[in-house]
């Protein structure tokens, strides 16, 4: 049976069809949630914020990273007063469903989509580089890396999201230990004047603090968020929480926390201890910094160097499976193909799982360029975080009685704060890397030309995230 409600056709399915499309619920509680946010972003401590540097300085790095840091801060509040009211795999795009309509639904869940499915891809060139300079298994090339990567981790997340998070969360425990343990390490080898080595350019506003001006900040926006990359994917992880109402919010608030106190210590004891110049373009910049600032290799070094590479592996593993949930959200309610959210005897969504696997695989062996895919993920996720900002004050403006176990300080004042810096951020892509930012919008305008022409005349009336908006429209005609 079919129905028209305005501009889009559902479809009402059996209980059969939602059977074959459930998961595995109660499997993590409020710690191994905010495990989950951490593990999401870690390998953005070990890698990547570092080439803000070249592009603005330390002082237009540390602007960039507190405009940054403020932006995910509001948007992480506004999400958890979301998930704790819509608790629903779709995650962002059940939020937006709901706020924005069918379109902005699936316009958000597919910019989460390309990041959480390039960023694997990305991490894997990270990885693949990081198993040569280390010479380990004798590899030249990395593409065997790039397989191995996602033919094992893949195969764990199969297994069972229990088990995949549990091991998750280890992972990250001992990358954690490395950050916590480099931190104290170089803090006798802090000098403020080594934050200010690299010499000013002829540029608006240029000093030894802005030593590229302020266009500098700008450009450095991009990658103060390398810092932060990722935890808004922590509610994808509701249909598998034990209290999602209760956990969600106490497990994305505790990981943003985490991060916060990371950040500020990374971006001041790595530069400050071996010279910003040092290791403005480091692949490696901690380990980097370990031997600039002591004068050669020595015990720290060697456990940063090794352990930064359990870091990229949470980070790698982690987006996997906040990848399969989006696919799998917007599969079972018809806007992609519904095959794909089908689900095992394990209760794990196997080819929303495969599929993004090869992908990832396929683009990390083609390209081998990490900063491209990076970027590309980036600006996905600006574009994501616009629409998730919005679709929090339009809630409270359009839907006041929803009940909210738990409310955002300061309200739509917060999540505004956050829609301008994203959009900022959004912007400051272009200025970075404008290739990236034609390759994301040319698949993202595709990817609506799929809606429009195609799957908004196949919708899934009873799933999940549909239900929630059918609700709402029933409660408005009846008032």
């Amino acid at each position: 049976m079919t129905e028209k409600r305005r501009q889009v056709d559902y479809e009402q399915v059996g209980s059969d069809y939602l059977d074959k499309r459930r998961l595995q619920q109660g499997a993590a509680g409020w710690v191994l949630l905010a495990g989950l946010g951490v593990s999401y972003v870690i390998s953005g401590d070990f890698a990547g914020w570092n080439f803000g540097l070249a592009e603005g300085g330390w002082g237009g790095l540390l602007l960039a990273t507190v405009l940054m840091a403020t932006m995910y801060t509001c948007m992480v509040f506004g999400l958890a007063e979301m998930a704790s009211a819509l608790p629903v795999a779709g995650a962002g795009y059940g939020f937006a469903r709901r706020a924005l309509g069918p379109l902005g639904g699936f316009a958000t869940g597919t910019a989460i989509l390309i990041e959480y499915a390039i960023a694997p891809a990305a991490i894997a060139v990270f990885i693949g580089g990081y198993v040569e300079s280390l010479g380990l298994f004798g590899l030249t090339s990395s593409w065997p890396v790039y397989l191995a990567c996602f033919a094992i981790f893949v195969g764990i997340h199969l297994y069972g999201v229990g088990e995949a998070l549990r091991l998750m969360f280890g992972i990250t425990a001992v990358a954690v230990v490395a950050l916590i343990a480099f931190v104290f390490g170089m803090i006798p080898e802090f000098s403020t004047a080594k934050l200010f080595d690299i010499a000013p350019v002829d540029a608006a506003g240029a000093s030894a603090f802005l030593p590229f001006g302020y266009a500098g900040v700008l450009a450095s926006l991009v990658y103060g968020i390398w810092f932060f990359l990722a935890v808004e994917g922590v509610p994808l992880a509701a249909e598998e929480a034990r209290d999602p109402r209760r956990d969600m919010p106490r497990g994305i608030i505790a990981a943003i926390a985490v991060l916060l106190v990371f950040a500020a210590a990374i971006l001041v004891v790595a530069p400050g201890g071996a010279g910003s110049a040092t290791i403005a373009d480091a692949d490696n910049p901690l380990p980097a910094a370990v031997r600039a600032a002591t004068g050669g290799d020595n015990a720290l070094a060697e456990i940063v160097n090794y352990v930064g590479l359990a870091g990229l592996v949470a980070s790698f593993f982690s987006i996997i499976y906040a990848a399969s949930r989006q696919l799998f959200a917007l599969s079972r309610a018809g806007y992609l193909p519904r095959l794909l959210s089908v689900t095992g005897k394990r209760r794990t969504p196997y080819l929303a799982l495969m599929v993004p696997g090869t992908i990832g695989f396929v683009l990390a062996a083609a390209t081998r360029d990490g900063a491209l895919l990076i970027n590309i993920a980036v600006f996905g996720a600006t574009i994501s975080y616009v629409l998730l900002n919005l679709s929090h004050i339009v809630l409270r403006f359009r839907e006041p009685a929803l009940e909210r176990p738990y409310r955002t300080p300061g309200g739509i004042t917060t999540t505004s704060v956050a829609l301008v810096l994203a959009i900022a951020a959004v912007i400051a892509t272009f200025i970075v890397d404008m290739v990236a930012a034609a390759i994301m919008a040319l698949i993202f305008l595709a990817a609506l030309a799929y809606f429009w022409f195609y799957s908004r005349h196949h919708l899934i009336a009873n799933a999940p995230e549909e239900e929630f908006a059918a609700l709402r429209a029933a409660e408005s005609e009846l008032s």
